[in-house]
């Protein structure tokens, strides 16, 4: 598998979670804040993925 598709996929899942961050943070902050860490390290490793 072409390591693009893996970049892609992981930025699609940053999105995703960046999305529920956005859509929880006034009722549930402590799952917001653990989605937002999560959408940090999706981040983090397409960034890695693609050095």
């Amino acid at each position: 598998m072409p390591k693009e598709y893996v970049v892609i996929g992981l930025i699609a899942l940053a999105g995703f979670l960046g999305g529920g961050v956005y859509s929880t943070w006034k009722t549930a902050r402590g799952l917001a804040i653990v989605l937002l860490v999560l959408t940090v390290v999706a981040v983090g490793a397409a960034i890695t993925w693609l050095l």
